[in-house]
């Protein structure tokens, strides 16, 4: 969906809340894994660097490179929804929100502590405000852009992605350790496990009605993998199947 069609699709009165408890809860999930020490993901390696580069916030550092990257929409074509507007705006300061809360760990068996709690969260919380369905993240519309553009797999692009960012992150100082590798690894196991059981199940749009450019992002997009069960739309092969059985 386009941002107008997600914006006049129905049960917006769930999908508001959980869009935004989702993009605070991933805010306080990010720092979390930062405060661990142990290495956070790929993209917040980038922004602690920048962060003490800059002499920013972690949060202003987020934020800022949120826009910088959604910037960098225009030239892939995709189209920015609700969700990837709120997710700059709101991301960071949870983030900063949360650190001002958030004691250290105390020692070694709290970090992985940190690191445990913080994965299974940020899992649970990106997966519950994609499943609000108004957007994917800044991030994620470089990566389904790139797909789209290149026309390399999905994991190809992500695997390249993930591992230029974590190197300019760790450039400019920031942490790379065991909590980045096991974020790369457990991330979309656990956000394919929690998206079916929070994405709010919406009527599809017929298909004469959508734009060329939302069936293309849609074959590239993360999304549709796990919540096109909850929706299947009309004319599937299930259903054609069901028309020729009866």
């Amino acid at each position: 969906m386009n941002a107008f069609a997600q914006i006049r699709a129905p049960r917006k009165a769930r999908r508001i809340p959980q869009l935004l408890f989702g993009l605070m809860g991933y805010g306080a999930a990010v720092m979390l894994l930062v405060q661990s020490g142990l290495g956070a993901a790929s993209w917040n390696v980038l922004t602690e660097g920048t962060a003490k580069s800059l002499g920013i916030s972690f949060g202003w550092t987020t934020n800022l490179i949120s826009l910088l990257v959604l910037l960098a929409w225009i030239p892939l074509r995709e189209l920015p929804g609700l969700g990837t507007l709120l997710n700059v705006a709101i991301v960071g300061f949870a983030a900063d929100a949360t650190a001002t809360v958030l004691p250290h760990p105390p020692g070694q068996l709290a970090a992985f502590g940190y690191l445990a709690v913080g994965l299974v969260a940020l899992a649970f919380f990106d997966a519950l405000y994609l499943g609000a369905q108004f957007g994917a993240g800044p991030r994620d519309g470089i990566m389904t852009g790139l797909v789209r553009i290149t026309r390399l797999p999905l994991a190809t692009v992500r695997t390249g992605i993930e591992a230029a960012v974590a190197c300019a992150g760790w450039l400019l100082g920031g942490t790379v350790g065991v909590g980045t590798v096991l974020i790369a690894v457990c991330m979309g196991p656990l956000v394919s496990r929690f998206l079916p059981l929070v994405a709010v199940a919406l009527p599809a749009a017929p298909e004469h009605t959508r734009h060329s450019g939302d069936r293309e992002r849609d074959a590239c997009s993360t999304v549709p993998a796990s919540s096109a069960a909850l929706s299947p739309r009309p004319g599937s092969t299930a259903n054609h199947r069901h028309r020729h059985r009866s």
